[in-house]
């Protein structure tokens, strides 16, 4: 459920869907560093690309299809993993480590078009407290829903991992919709709201600074370090 800024970081180097492997790789090489088991990591970078594909225009089936094409090739074509550590070379050169995960999402999605209730369908999917779990109801939630709102309501309404479910289906929603489409009522009361939206603005900008202890701007370089010392 962090792996989201994974997604948007990616997709900040103007580089679009072509940026879509890296996009993986860094956010399994970042979920692996808590998650042992393949599918805690696989996870996290399949979470990256459907963000990445969202925010550069992508519809949900469409950045799906992307993500489960990259799972399954990103456990079969070793080359494309060599540059990274050896725990995320460990999690996809397990030619079966990807099954799990697609066969949650393929569930969700099943689901989704299926007429079965929505409380039924995610009791099918599980209760969230496991990697593929969490995935696969917050895909359910986000693809029934008609927007924002519903589903959020959706994915936090169950007797499960919801707290998971609820910020992975507004991290999906959220790239779809924007954050205008976040109602005012919740933003209004939400503590120290200020601190995570400039938190956000500056984790997805940061890569523009011209930063550092030999560059030119040194005014910005000295109001960074105040704000983040030991950066």
């Amino acid at each position: 459920m962090r792996m989201a800024p994974v997604g948007l970081m990616t997709w900040h180097k103007k580089e679009g869907w072509r940026n879509a492997d890296s996009a993986f790789l860094l956010g399994t090489e970042l979920a692996a560093y808590t998650h042992g088991h393949p599918t805690g990591a696989l996870t996290g970078g399949v979470l990256a690309v459907l963000v990445l594909a969202l925010v550069d225009g992508a519809s949900l089936p469409e950045a799906l299809a992307a993500a489960k094409d990259l799972l399954q090739k990103m456990t079969e074509e070793n080359s494309m993993i060599d540059h990274y550590d050896k725990g995320t070379q460990a999690v996809c050169r397990r030619k079966d480590a990807h099954k799990e995960t697609l066969s949650a999402i393929e569930m969700a999605e099943t689901l989704a078009a299926s007429s079965m209730p929505p409380h039924e369908a995610i009791v099918k999917l599980g209760q969230g407290w496991v990697a593929e779990e969490a995935l696969a109801i917050s895909i359910y939630c986000s693809l029934v829903a008609r927007n924002f709102t519903e589903g959020v309501i959706l994915a936090v309404n169950h007797d499960g991992d919801s707290d998971s479910t609820g910020s992975i289906t507004g991290n999906l929603l959220g790239a779809v919709y924007g954050v205008k489409a976040i109602p005012p009522t919740w933003l209004a009361p939400l503590e120290l709201r200020e601190v995570i939206n400039d938190l956000a603005e500056d984790l997805y900008a940061w890569r523009d600074w011209d930063i550092g202890m030999y560059r030119e701007h040194t005014e910005l370089s000295q109001r960074i370090w105040r704000k983040y010392p030991g950066w």
